[in-house]
């Protein structure tokens, strides 16, 4: 039987899975922005009557934010560096362990924004699988393809792992899908110590330890900090991807740190919240350039990996802004307060959140799909 999926243009009814045919989804999260994404498309299959696994890898602060959401999960698995080696037999390792631990559960389909264990977990268990990804330049896995490929309808087929009738599209970009959960937090600057009459500036590094990192970002980031250091307005919020690198800023930094004008936050904070409490933002990786884009709070990347369609798209139309020199820090920037009470929350794309659940339901439901990765 064909299966019927939703495309960026197209729309289908709701699908809702038979009692006594009750499925189990397993659900990986191995990078930070995976724990809001996936929270509303947990609520929406569980809310449908399916039996939702989790596992998380804990790495990027994953296990905060997943105590911050309330998302239960069991934690398999961490970090393993920089070195591609290491990386490497990290991700297999992880992959058996999984292998091991999701293998009791009997899942009928493993889903994950671009897990590389959980792919080869999945095709080791011979489990029907789901990757998501935003980014089409993200490294492959050679010896282990998704079932399904599920991709923001802006991205293109050229460099897809997958081609045809196993891609499916959403409209929107993968931000859009919580926005609808996102509540503003007036508290957050008073919390921090920072006066409402500061411009607040958050900065995100780059991710160092990525295959993707381009050294260019660390230069970037180096610019825009010395830059404000000399602004007497501005507030610096740095918001470190992982305890590594916590350490290695807060060396780098620690006279501006020392004075205040440079903060870390010393707990776990909500990134939308952050981001809207901003008066712009800055940083070296995707989702936080694209939450601000999507919540319509002024944004500059000073990512130097190649440019994915998505932050094509936002720039073209004019939502974030590319920072691909140094003269570009000194030149682009515009550091201008944020009328806060006159901007839009965001406004959440159901679209996006109503087509990847209905993706996911016309595959747990065709027969022909269980069955395509081995299972009955």
């Amino acid at each position: 039987m064909p299966i019927t999926v939703d495309s960026a243009s197209a729309q289908r009814p709701k699908l809702v899975p038979r009692a006594e045919q009750k499925k189990k989804i397993w659900v990986d999260l191995d990078n930070s922005p995976h724990v809001p994404f996936f929270r509303p498309i947990i609520e929406e299959l569980e809310s449908r009557g399916y039996e939702v696994f989790v596992t998380a890898r804990d790495a990027y602060q994953v296990r905060e934010l997943l105590s911050y959401y309330g998302v239960k999960g069991r934690m398999v698995g961490k970090h393993h560096g920089k070195v591609k080696l290491s990386k490497a037999l990290g991700t297999c390792w992880r992959a058996l362990t999984l292998s091991a631990i999701v293998g009791k559960e009997k899942p009928d389909l493993a889903i994950s924004h671009g897990s590389r264990s959980c792919l080869v977990a999945s095709n080791l268990m011979g489990v029907t699988n789901i990757s998501l990804t935003d980014y089409e330049f993200v490294a492959k896995v050679p010896f282990a393809k998704p079932t399904w490929l599920m991709v923001p309808s802006v991205v293109p087929d050229d460099n897809l792992s997958l081609h045809g009738s196993k891609v499916m599209k959403y409209p929107g970009i993968k931000e859009d899908v919580y926005l609808g959960q996102f509540r503003p937090d007036w508290t957050l600057r008073k919390r921090l110590g920072i006066a409402e009459e500061d411009l607040l500036v958050t900065v995100r590094p780059p991710a160092t330890e990525a295959h993707y990192h381009n050294p260019e970002s660390d230069q970037l980031l180096s610019e825009v900090l010395n830059g404000f250091l000399h602004d007497t307005k501005v507030r610096v919020l740095l918001l470190p991807r992982n305890k590594r690198q916590e350490v290695e800023l807060r060396s780098m930094w620690s006279e501006a740190l020392a004075s205040g004008k440079i903060l870390i936050p010393p707990n776990v904070e909500d990134g939308l919240n952050i981001i809207w409490n901003s008066d712009l933002v800055i940083s070296g990786g995707g989702t936080m350039n694209r939450e601000a884009a999507a919540m319509g709070v002024p944004v500059y990347s000073i990512f130097r990996g190649t440019i994915g369609a998505v932050d094509r798209y936002l720039t073209d139309e004019g939502r974030l802004v590319l920072l691909e020199s140094v003269e570009d820090v000194r030149t682009k920037i515009k550091v201008v307060r944020r009328e806060r009470l006159k901007q839009r929350v965001g406004e959440a794309n159901s679209e996006a959140l109503g087509t990847i659940v209905r993706n996911i339901v016309a595959i747990l439901e065709s027969k022909s799909a269980v069955s395509g990765n081995g299972r009955a």
